[in-house]
């Protein structure tokens, strides 16, 4: 989705992940046998396996939209469903009480929005195609994150490898949505314009895209 430069955060080499997930989206299963950067070996319908790309569609309507070592978003009758390691997902929409935030797309396609780190107000990309949270070294400083006491690191990036530190975020509020304990990484190097929210927020959500609108509601 996103056209950022920092578009693959990986602090450590990923792994095929040996996994099973089901998804029932209309008439449609979807199991996720296993996962690499930006392709995902799927199952449609009990049939053989095979490997789909980030963009590739299959002929059954499943759409691969991202993909990492640990989680995938697939794009089903207009849809967007996460799956992850020992999770399932009903195709269904989650329950109207639970929280959500509907984002609606700007001039260039992307979804950004305004939401909080630790109290701290700050700019968000969403970004499937990132591993975690992102952001360059100046907005930590701006947030007051204690970004030295992470571990650190490094990422590939546009411009090649560039340091990373590592971190945890307590509280990382959108709209109505609030998750504690969310991981994110520190960059040094050229400044971002903008917070990437990435999987390590995303994957504990259901997105539903719709045209120009994205819909992102709490899961658990």
């Amino acid at each position: 989705m996103s056209h950022n430069p920092i578009s693959r955060l990986f602090l450590f080499p990923a792994t095929l992940v040996a996994c099973c997930f089901t998804i029932a989206a209309m008439a449609v299963e979807v199991n996720v046998v296993g996962l690499f950067p930006d392709k995902a070996l799927v199952e449609i319908n009990g049939g053989r396996a095979r490997i789909l790309s980030v963009g590739q569609s299959a002929a059954e309507g499943v759409k691969l939209i991202s993909a990492t070592g640990e989680s995938a978003v697939f794009e089903i009758e207009g849809k967007w469903r996460t799956l992850q390691l020992g999770q399932s997902i009903s195709a269904h929409f989650a329950a109207p009480d639970k929280p959500s935030v509907t984002l609606v797309a700007d001039g260039r396609g992307h979804f950004v929005t305004s939401g909080t780190i630790d109290g701290a107000t700050t700019q968000f990309l969403v970004d499937t195609g990132a591993t975690s949270i992102a952001m360059s070294v100046a907005e930590a400083r701006r947030l007051g994150v204690n970004y030295l006491r992470g571990e650190p690191g490094s990422i590939a990036t546009a411009g090649g490898t560039a340091s990373a530190y590592r971190v945890m975020f307590d509280r990382v509020k959108v709209g109505d949505i609030v998750l504690t304990q969310v991981e994110g990484v520190v960059i040094e190097g050229p400044t971002m314009s903008v917070t990437l929210l990435g999987m390590s927020f995303l994957n504990r959500l259901e997105m539903k895209r719709d045209g120009t609108t994205l819909t992102l509601t709490k899961n658990y």
